[in-house]
């Protein structure tokens, strides 16, 4: 292994050891081939992008605001992929993960309060994801939401089952569930008849709307706080390395030039898939006078009748099951990488990602036990404002960790670029506390 850039703590293995540097790269002259063999960590970290916890903001700006808030994805979005370049780029050169370095550099204590925090983002997404699932399973086979809970479960040995036969197979499957996606909600947006000017227009012009009306404000907000999600980044630092590129500065300089065009594909089709859900509730909800649809049963029931396709409905449950079982398996990963990578304790593969599922399915199944399906609107709010909350407490060390020449070396963040990311942490941050405040009235 490399040594060219040491962190102050030695670091016994490096990150997911059982999959680290364990997919090869083609040598071939020729670009196209070697580009190939990174592709694949990029789109593991999109589903975050996609995932149930999205939808709820997605559905419901757009069938109270039609296309207005379209902007406020593509900002998102770009801000999604300025992250997590800088996350790929630390993990690539200096071949330690985002929770390894921040261990390295603090004591012990305050890593495992990271650790904690850390933890409770990724329960918290996988709580939004379980929820997901579950409410799929109902619409599609009325199988009701305490059962469908207790399924998702089952999904954890899926992964382990994959991560046996290689972290390929992993990838293969995560772009198999998006590429579904994908294809269904491009069905969805052809059966909507949507308007092209209005898109076209929303997507890139700003709408002063945005900021002065409180109410569209609101939901921007919650966007940004379920689009950037922290355990992504922590997790695209590590799986980056299970490329065996060569480990020098030459290598890692082409490693991360194609982890970048790997991650620009994949946020991009992430963008088209939030852009998708969006448009088709303004075609469908805010057009006919439906501006109050929020709940992800709601527009399922709706969306046939509207319109006019009997099969409209059941693409919509697809899809959803789709987001859910992708980020599942995106969640368990990261699990791993933040247990090992701040307090270096390794669990059995099965018990590990048994317990972070445990976390997220306990308390979805007394709010739904409880409560039924009102419940599980509430809990997809309150998992994203917890999400929000922790976002900074990954953002920030990474905007430092890229900007430390003692880190990075040559891969250090040029001023120019160092200047945009920190302006992008304070923008993160302040607007994921206002939307806290507002949250608080």
């Amino acid at each position: 292994m490399s040594t060219d850039y040491k962190l102050s703590v030695a670091l016994p293995e490096p990150s997911l050891p059982e999959v680290h540097a364990s997919v090869s790269i083609s040598q071939s002259p020729f670009y196209w081939r070697r580009l190939l063999g990174f592709l694949g960590p990029g789109f593991l970290i999109s589903v975050g992008y996609m995932d149930p916890g999205n939808w709820a903001t997605d559905i419901a700006g757009g069938s109270r605001f039609g296309y207005t808030l379209l902007f406020v994805i593509m900002a998102s979005n770009l801000m999604a992929i300025l992250l997590q370049s800088l996350s790929l780029k630390l993990g690539i050169a200096t071949e330690r993960d985002l929770a390894q370095i921040c261990r390295a550099s603090t004591g012990r204590w305050l890593s495992v309060v990271q650790w904690v925090m850390a933890e409770i983002a990724i329960a918290a997404c996988d709580m939004a994801e379980v929820i997901g699932s579950a409410i799929a399973l109902n619409l599609l086979f009325h199988i009701p939401l305490f059962y469908g809970v207790l399924i998702t479960g089952m999904d954890v040995l899926l992964i382990l089952l994959l991560q046996r036969w290689g972290f390929r197979y992993v990838e293969a499957l995560v772009i198999a569930l998006i590429g579904t996606i994908a294809a269904l909600f491009g069905v969805q947006m052809f059966l909507s008849k949507p308007e092209l000017w209005p898109i076209v227009h929303n997507l890139f012009v700003p709408s002063t709307s945005i900021i002065t009306n409180p109410s569209m404000l609101f939901i921007a907000i919650g966007m940004l706080g379920a689009t950037v999600m922290p355990h992504n980044l922590y997790l695209h630092s590590s799986i980056v390395q299970s490329r065996r590129y060569k480990r020098t500065p030459e290598g890692k300089r082409e490693a991360i030039h194609m982890a970048n065009i790997d991650s620009g594909l994949a946020l991009t089709l992430a963008l088209f898939v939030n852009a998708a859900i969006l448009i088709v509730a303004a075609a469908v909800f805010h057009r006919s006078g439906h501006f109050e649809v929020a709940a992800i049963e709601d527009a399922y029931k709706l969306l046939s009748p509207l319109v006019g396709a009997a099969g409209a409905s059941t693409l919509f449950a697809i899809a959803l099951l789709a987001s859910g079982q992708n980020s599942s398996i995106t969640g368990t990963l990261a699990g791993q990488v933040v247990m090992e990578g701040f307090i270096d304790l390794k669990l059995a593969p099965w018990l590990r990602r048994l317990i972070t599922r445990s976390i997220a399915i306990i308390p979805t199944i007394i709010v739904v036990a409880v409560n039924g399906e009102k419940g599980t609107e509430t809990l997809l709010l309150v998992s994203q404002v917890i999400l929000s909350l922790q976002l900074s407490f990954a953002v920030v060390p990474l905007v430092i960790f890229t900007g430390s020449r003692k880190r990075m070396g040559e891969f250090v963040n040029a001023p120019w670029l160092n200047g945009l990311s920190w302006a992008v942490a304070v923008l993160i941050a302040g607007l994921n506390g206002w939307f806290l405040l507002l949250m608080a009235k």
